[in-house]
């Protein structure tokens, strides 16, 4: 079955880096998007960015947008986020997710599965 797998948080102090990573199986990456979702205490869920199957094309919320950058190697079937610059305001439980068919969006409502998450806190 599909399971999609997040890595990589911890507690890091304001201007600091971390990079998350999310783990797929039981389908093909290479022929999805993949995007990263976070969502914050009492705050609904919000698309931070996805990537689509070959790369072409690449979104980002305005939030975090020359801050983050998203990657995938579909070889090891992992999707990747980097995220540098960061600010408390980027406090969140972050979750990869996919959609039903082919394609990005940044909509929640639009995906089909999703990982488990991964807790991001930032703070001095």
């Amino acid at each position: 079955q599909v399971q999609l797998v997040e890595s990589g948080g911890g507690l890091v102090q304001p201007g600091g880096s971390l990079r998350l990573s999310c783990a797929a199986s039981g389908f093909t990456l290479d022929y999805y998007a993949l995007a990263w979702f976070r969502q914050a205490p009492g705050k609904e869920r919000e698309g931070v960015s996805c990537i689509t199957n070959t790369n072409d094309r690449i979104y980002y919320a305005d939030s975090v947008k020359g801050r983050f950058t998203i990657s995938r190697d579909n070889a090891k079937n992992t999707v990747y986020l980097q995220m540098n610059s960061l600010k408390p305001e980027d406090t969140a439980a972050y979750y990869c997710a996919r959609k039903w068919g082919t394609g990005c969006s940044l909509s929640p409502d639009d995906m089909a599965y999703w990982g488990k998450g991964t807790l991001v806190t930032v703070s001095a």
